[in-house]
């Protein structure tokens, strides 16, 4: 070979190669810019820097704990949270403890990983229970349609492009990324077709694709057909001079599969009708359906058209249960459902309050039902009650809609009646009887997770505290945990306001709960400022605790929302109870 073929190629050279490519592939359409050598490094060097800085895998949850978390969130599917909960938190735990010692159990030859299969019909939750521990977890989550890699054949690229896209959820830590979720949905779709002649490559082949990832390998970051991965080549190159081989190792990537698995349940009720368990009958039943489910085993998903080293890298199932009307109902009545709160978040864009009736819930969740496509049912029926409103009322002045079942069963009266002059007073009473309804529910919800609420944002739910929060939700468009999130950073705000008197005055104070719950309100309610706060306890208390002090030798005061009613009263009472003969 000639010395110029051995040449690795200058940056230039390459450069000019992927402009070549790319302008075949796609004509004009998709050029490159060579960007500044010196602010691309700086960019690089910082985008690494913050790379490193990022939060490492962390997890020491426990599977009670998550179910509880996932509980707040999702309806039903009581057995799928245990199972996922359960085993995704052993996945972690496992890693975490390989992590922090050198332990030999958790490098064993022929480990297996707790890769999850979901099973169940379109819109119960399966990707956003997927989501949800991810975020929980804090580790990067991607998702992928099966349908997508049946389409490339069985080379695989999309498959590992899959591992690819978790680093760039990593904002580029590789190191991050080894520990994410690859989720693939409509999995049923790369089952090799069962009345096919010969294999079914391009669905047998997207299955072998998936083998090596799902198990342990290397992914390289840079390929061909992707042209962001060799341009940052050419920016390594540059910098260096060298070519760094960049790649992820999927060991510890955790893969979820989902799908419908429609013809599943034949297959399953034939081989338990010859075992004699007595599901010889033909199912008709959503229910029933779910129960023949529960009883999947390997050799029904090989007969379904899975290959065997494909289902033996799925040894944890989840089968998700059909959701009733009342399941829709109770979706809908959950605060921090996202479907009530981006129809909130719509009509605030006009500077529109609007809350919902019980009764036009239960009407929503009718019609959902009615679709027959779960929880996605729910998204359309509630455009289709609410668009007309939404196009109209913005132009009429309107700043409160009571929705109530009127929207559906008498569109037009109704909104006429809201918008007439003379039913202002009425629409504005309707409205805050809906708001009050609203705050019960909060109250009841906050009462059910008060422990869960408790330990995940530090933060004691007493009952006055409950009464804030209920109250403060109904007036905003912020779901639950951001309206804890805001009444936190203020109890942590008033907290300093002791540390703040100790400093000053040398005295120690401590607010009781019904005091600082008190301050929270008046801060949420009112255009007061902490420091206003500040400067009101510091000219109330001050001297008459200054005095306490020398009356009664103590250094310690506990304060109460009634003696910040009243400071004089409490700090006579602080000397006089001191005095009194014993």
């Amino acid at each position: 070979m000639k010395e110029h073929d051995e040449k690795i190629p200058n940056p230039k050279e390459l450069e000019k190669e992927i402009s070549e490519f790319l302008a075949k592939k796609f004509g004009d359409n998709v050029k490159i810019v060579s960007p500044m050598v010196m602010t691309q490094e700086a960019t690089r060097d910082e985008t690494k820097e913050a790379g490193k800085s990022r939060k490492k895998i962390n997890f020491d949850l426990k599977p009670e704990e998550l179910i509880a978390y996932l509980d707040q969130y999702i309806i039903k599917q009581d057995n799928a949270k245990a199972i996922l909960a359960t085993k995704i938190c052993t996945h972690f735990n496992r890693i975490q403890r390989t992590l922090a010692s050198d332990d030999p159990i958790g490098n064993m030859v022929g480990s297996i990983k707790n890769n999850v299969l979901m099973i169940g019909p379109t819109g119960v939750g399966k990707t956003y229970i997927i989501k949800l521990i991810a975020d929980k977890i804090g580790v990067p989550f991607v998702k992928g349609d099966a349908t997508k890699f049946s389409e490339t054949g069985y080379v695989g690229g999309d498959v590992e492009d899959l591992v690819r896209d978790l680093v760039r959820e990593a904002d580029d830590d590789i190191e991050l990324a080894q520990f994410g979720i690859v989720y693939i949905d409509e999995i049923d779709k790369i089952a090799s077709s069962r009345n096919l002649i010969g294999a079914d490559v391009s669905r047998t082949g997207v299955q072998r694709a998936l083998l090596k990832p799902m198990e342990e390998t290397e992914v390289d970051l840079k390929v061909p057909h992707d042209p962001i991965s060799m341009i940052q080549e050419i920016e390594q190159f540059r910098k260096t001079g060298k070519r760094d081989k960049r790649s992820v190792n999927t060991g510890n990537i955790l893969f979820i599969m989902s799908g419908a698995f429609n013809d599943l349940a034949p297959i399953i009720e034939k081989r338990l009708s010859k075992q004699g368990i007595g599901f010889g009958a033909r199912i008709r039943k959503a229910a029933e359906q779910v129960d023949i489910l529960k009883h999947v085993r390997s050799e029904d998903l090989i007969q379904f058209g899975f290959e065997t080293e494909f289902v033996g890298r799925l040894p944890v199932r989840a089968v998700f249960e059909h959701l009733t009307e009342e399941d829709l109902y109770r979706i809908l009545k959950n605060p921090n459902n996202p479907i009530v709160l981006g129809k909130k978040l719509d009509f605030a864009a006009y500077g529109i309050e609007i809350k919902f009736e019980d009764q036009l819930l239960r009407a929503l969740a009718k019609h959902a039902f009615d679709e027959n496509t779960g929880a996605r049912g729910l998204v359309s029926a509630v455009e289709k009650a609410l668009l007309d409103f939404e196009r109209k009322l913005p132009s009429t002045g309107i700043t409160k809609f009571p929705a109530t079942s009127a929207i559906i069963e008498n569109p037009a009266d109704f909104l006429n009646t809201i918008t007439a002059e003379a039913q202002q007073e009425a629409t504005h009473q309707l409205f805050d009887r809906l708001l009050q309804q609203e705050k019960e529910i909060i109250k009841n919800y906050l009462k059910e997770n008060q422990k869960n609420m408790a330990e995940k944002y530090s933060l004691t739910m007493t009952p006055s505290r409950i009464d804030i929060v209920a109250s403060c939700y109904a007036k905003s468009t912020l779901d639950i945990g951001k309206v804890i999130d805001k009444i936190k950073s203020h109890y942590d705000n008033v907290k300093k306001i002791e540390l703040y008197f100790f400093k000053n005055h040398d005295i120690n104070i401590v607010l009781e709960d019904d005091a600082i719950d008190f301050i929270i309100e008046k801060l949420i309610e009112s255009p007061f400022e902490l420091n206003d706060v500040i400067e009101k306890i510091d000219q109330d208390f001050q001297h008459g605790l200054k005095l306490a002090r020398e009356k009664t030798n103590r250094n310690r005061f506990f304060i109460t929302r009634k003696a910040l009613l009243d400071p004089e009263a409490y700090v006579s009472e602080l000397i006089k109870d001191q005095l009194m003969p014993s």
